[in-house]
Formats: structure tokens, C-alpha cells, sequence
């Protein structure tokens, strides 16, 4: 069986096309995103895989939740009748990352031990946007496992500056 990732990458880019297309990427990241929590809630999920409902009924289900209209509503009966309700969250993440790259952003994962104060963070943003080249969106998550200091995830590239990472290789350093 494919990868949801593989399956879902045609329509995150299909409604990639038709956002750009029609000037309405803002109004398609947030159809999305609202499709995709609304994918995860309990009752949706056993009403897409309830065989006694058809393909209708469930896009219907999606339609009439959110209030769906236009190319929103032709989107959801094309996933319903093709059974890839399920990968709305997939998609969602999808699209998402095809609009960064479109508009030059990045998202920083900023893993740190304490809270940031405003300042620190807008430097530690303005630094990532010199050595990437591109607009940084920050999430800031806080681990107390760090010790001190920070990591930083910017795709696939992970900058560790904790302190827990440095007493690592000290200690790889030491037994070696």
C-alpha cells in the first residue's frame, strides 16, 4: 500500500493550483486546515468508513459542517468519491508546505530549556533569515530535558546548541 504522503501529494497539489490560480491561497490554507480538524473528530471518522453511507452523504457531512460552497465543495466530493477523506490532514500539511515555498518561508522548530523573551526570539529570528535566506516562521516549544540553550529544527537541518547536546559530546569526547 502507498505512503498517505505519496497518495495525498496529486491533491494537496491540485488545490495548490486552483488556490494560486484564483488568488486565494489564505482562503484555502484555512478551508483546509478546518477540513483536516474536522476530519479527525470521532463521529466524521466512523461516518466516512460507515459503508451503509454513500460517497454523497459524507462529502454532504463536510459541506454542510463548514458551509462549503464553489470549487471548497467540488474539492471534498472529488476526495469522498475517490475514499481519501482520510488523508485531509495529509493534505492539509501538504499545500501548507507548497505555500512556504511558494512565499520564501521556512518554519524554525526553536526547542528551548527556559521561555524566550520577545527580544531573544526576534534575534534568534533575524539570524536564521540571514543564514537561510528566507522568511522563518518560529514555533516555540519548551523542554526542560535541555538543560540550557537551544535547538533549532529548519527542514531537515538541526542546530543543537543545548546543553544537553554539548555534554553528550563531551562525554563521547572523554570515552574516546
Amino acid at each position: 500500500m502507498a505512503e498517505p504522503s505519496t497518495v495525498a501529494r496529486p491533491y494537496a497539489e491540485a488545490a495548490f493550483k486552483l488556490a494560486e490560480g484564483s488568488g486565494s491561497l489564505a482562503k484555502w490554507s484555512e478551508m483546509l486546515a478546518a477540513l483536516a480538524t474536522v476530519s479527525q473528530d470521532p463521529r466524521i471518522r466512523a461516518a466516512v468508513g460507515d459503508p451503509n453511507l454513500s460517497d454523497a452523504k459524507v462529502a454532504g457531512l463536510f459541506i454542510s459542517i463548514l458551509s462549503l460552497s464553489g470549487e471548497g465543495e467540488n474539492f471534498i466530493r472529488v476526495l469522498a468519491e475517490n475514499g481519501r477523506l482520510d488523508l485531509l490532514p495529509e493534505i492539509r500539511t501538504q499545500f501548507h508546505a507548497l505555500r512556504n515555498e511558494r512565499e520564501g518561508v521556512i518554519e524554525a522548530e526553536v526547542v528551548t530549556a527556559f521561555e524566550l523573551s520577545g527580544a531573544q526570539l526576534a534575534d534568534l529570528v533575524q539570524r536564521l533569515e540571514k543564514k537561510t535566506g528566507r522568511k522563518v516562521k518560529a514555533k516555540v516549544q519548551l523542554d526542560k530535558e535541555l538543560i540550557g540553550g537551544i535547538k533549532v529544527v529548519l527542514g531537515d537541518k538541526v542546530i543543537d546548541g543545548s546543553a544537553r547536546a554539548q555534554l553528550g559530546a563531551l562525554e563521547t569526547a572523554l570515552k574516546a
